[in-house]
């Protein structure tokens, strides 16, 4: 089978977009849908074919990708797609989503004779551009021979988790990955928080940890978009975050896990959305610090 393939793309927001274009310019044929077609328009000078319709997106595919808000958008969209599939094309599924939602849209992809991948994606906007994601995949082995030219040209690795994706272990290991990176952006905003209303210098912080145990890259790059004003575009966004933290939550109290700080993460990405934050980067939780706004 040929490795270029005609690929549906349902969803074109910071990660989809970037995952389309990307997929254009590993030679593949791209229809991409956006319920907003006007977020769509821009991938068209890559020569992205733009769909009327979830449905025209995937009627000739080999393979849909789905990358949209959460699972409610995802079964939405899906269940006015999946009718013009034909049977055996692949649907790769990289929303992420709660378990229960993975197991529902492999049970319709089944009903439909779709095969389905649980195929959630880890990182941020510069990385989806950059075609350096890390796909956490699981799904039949039959298959992966015509899904993996799609994970090469969206990410710069693969990591398989399983055979069966209705078990959603690749949205098992998204959840945990997940956890950490959202805790570790709230202690990065509480930390430059406390500096600021302690009349500490952030750049004494970072000198103190520099080179040592304390410090990590991502609290660096991190910190640099909220002190330099540069929190959009997003590369990845408060509300986003805050509905991953809520997930990560939800996916505890299903297994008896208590996550103190997963709780307090989708509280404070809540706070964020209602000052306004929504769609800057989700370092800019680092405002549900302060009542109103930070001290000069």
């Amino acid at each position: 089978m040929t490795d270029k393939l005609t690929v549906g793309v349902l969803g074109t927001g910071i990660m989809g977009a970037a995952m389309a274009r990307n997929l254009a310019r590993s030679g593949h044929t791209v229809h991409a849908w956006n319920r907003s077609r006007d977020k769509a328009e821009p991938l068209a000078a890559d020569g992205v074919h733009i769909a009327e319709t979830p449905a025209d997106a995937v009627r000739d595919a080999d393979v849909v990708l789905t990358m949209l808000y959460d699972g409610g958008t995802v079964r939405e969209v899906a269940r006015q797609a999946v009718p013009a599939l034909r049977r055996g094309v692949i649907w790769s599924q990289s929303t992420t989503t709660s378990l229960d939602d993975v197991a529902g849209l492999a049970a319709l992809a089944a009903e439909h004779g779709v095969i389905f991948y649980d195929a959630p994606v880890l990182g941020t906007r510069q990385p989806a551009e950059a075609g350096k994601l890390t796909v956490l995949a699981a799904g039949p082995v039959e298959g992966r021979e015509t899904v993996t030219p799609v994970f090469d040209a969206v990410g710069a690795r693969t990591v398989w988790t399983g055979e069966d994706a209705a078990a959603g272990t690749a949205t098992r290991l998204k959840l945990v990955a997940n956890s950490w990176v959202l805790a570790a952006t709230n202690a990065i905003g509480e930390s430059l928080a406390l500096s600021k209303g302690l009349g500490v210098d952030p750049q004494h912080f970072f000198d103190l940890i520099s080179g040592g145990p304390l410090d990590m890259g991502y609290a660096q790059s991190k910190s640099a978009l909220l002190l330099e004003g540069r929190l959009t575009p997003a590369q990845f966004a408060v509300n986003t975050a805050a509905k991953d933290a809520r997930l990560i939550v939800e996916a505890g109290q299903q297994h008896g896990v208590r996550l103190d700080l997963a709780a307090a993460a989708a509280e404070r990405f809540a706070r964020a959305e209602a000052q306004g934050h929504a769609d800057e980067d989700m370092v800019a939780a680092y405002f549900a610090s302060f009542e109103g706004e930070p001290p000069a």
